[in-house]
């Protein structure tokens, strides 16, 4: 089976880490895969690339010259399955797909469309409803299937895009073991040195791009109500974005400073959870948070805001604590009684490890994607078939007058 994955492209974020785990795996179950990218940028492509996969960067142009050449790749690769991930390629690919043979699966990756994304001061209202009626009629039309990455992605693409809850298959992602490695003291002490941490310090981590979404804002302000735990340091991982100088000017005023250490795009985020105590997630939106799944591999406890993923993926008050999305003072207090209570720390962290096992491996994973390819392939099959015997059906009658 060949299958065609349509994407942005391969920067560093959580759904493009998840496309690039998977296509070594997947070679080595039977399916072919190959990538194609709306436009290069800096992160995984050269990775994906070293492991044999096929991976093509469309020249830039206007919607219509990106559509002519991705119906150009298609017919080339001749997939049995396109699978399209994040919005321009979802719009794209569909449009591309349009009369071609192979079956069509998106990726329900985010809750973009729900109220909360209004706040953003980065999104205008009229351009995300848009975007919504544009997401919703492509997707109820020229999409065979969808996989959603969480219920919570599920449940808002149906109340959101029209979509019917039939045609979405949640299969949750999942994280490679071996990459991420085994939490463990000598590790810790290592990465803590690597980053000039003092190993008697408390050393919280989060990790995300740094927008809105993500609300890092929140930690930065709760580290200035645990000012006076003079041990304790912040380290804020995540690519540049359109929240960077809000949150430069949020470190600068705070009064911890010097404990709050922006680390920019990093390479090597395990190395990094590995010489943390805590992992910390203030997003106010998710699809399902990739990042806290790495944290719980590292055996990391997690305090994290109250959304609906992050029910999905942790075990409340056995590995996690939770908080009103935006209340920092919530969050500081969830911290304080956390790092006040060391043995109940080790409990969490052994605990959110437990969960990856059991969860978010990479194989668990892969096996329930291996099972959708190939039923959304076999729908595309029967639905090819069904319409040569009307197209056959058509021609008897135009020839001899009977069916």
């Amino acid at each position: 089976m060949r299958v065609l994955i349509v994407i942005n492209s391969l920067v560093g974020g959580g759904t493009e880490r998840s496309v690039a785990e998977t296509l070594t795996p997947l070679s080595d179950r039977g399916i072919e895969a190959s990538v194609v990218c709306l436009e290069s940028r800096p992160g995984l492509e050269d990775e994906v690339r070293r492991v044999g996969v096929p991976v093509e960067v469309l020249a830039t142009g206007s919607p219509t010259a990106v559509i002519r050449g991705l119906r150009r790749s298609i017919r080339s690769i001749d997939p049995d399955v396109v699978h399209t991930a994040l919005f321009e390629s979802d719009i794209l690919g569909r449009l591309a797909t349009v009369g071609g043979r192979a079956a069509v699966l998106g990726s329900l990756v985010n809750t973009s469309y729900e109220p909360e994304r209004l706040h953003d001061p980065n999104v205008r209202r009229s351009r995300l409803e848009a975007a919504r009626m544009l997401d919703g009629w492509t997707g109820r039309h020229l999409a065979d299937h969808f996989h959603a990455v969480s219920q919570a992605s599920k449940d808002s693409a149906v109340r959101r895009l029209g979509l019917d809850p039939a045609v979405i298959t949640v299969v949750e992602r999942g994280r490679d073991p071996a990459r991420l490695g085994e939490p463990g003291r000598e590790r810790r002490l290592r990465a803590r040195v690597a980053l000039g941490i003092d190993e008697d310090c408390g050393l919280l981590v989060t990790v995300g791009r740094q927008e809105y979404q993500k609300d890092q804002l929140c930690l930065i302000e709760a580290m200035g109500l645990l000012a006076g735990r003079e041990n304790l340091i912040a380290l804020v991982a995540g690519r540049t974005g359109n929240a960077t100088d809000a949150l430069a000017r949020a470190r600068s005023a705070s009064p911890v400073a010097d404990r709050i250490r922006m680390l920019g795009q990093r390479d090597d985020v395990p190395e990094v959870l590995a010489a943390a105590d805590v992992f910390v997630c203030t997003s106010r939106y998710e699809g399902l948070p990739g990042a806290v799944i790495e944290a719980m591999a590292l055996g990391l406890p997690i305090v994290a805001s109250a959304i609906a993923p992050i029910h999905e993926v942790v075990d409340p008050g056995l590995n996690a604590e939770l908080f009103p999305p935006g209340d920092a003072q919530a969050l500081a207090a969830a911290l304080a009684k956390l790092l006040d209570d060391p043995a109940r720390l080790g409990r969490m962290g052994d605990r959110s490890r437990k969960i990856f096992e059991d969860r978010f491996t990479l194989r668990r994973s892969l096996d329930r994607m291996v099972g959708l390819y190939e039923d959304v392939a076999g729908r595309g099959r029967r639905r090819r078939g069904l319409r040569g015997l009307r197209v056959r059906a058509s021609g008897d009658r135009d020839a001899d007058g009977r069916v």
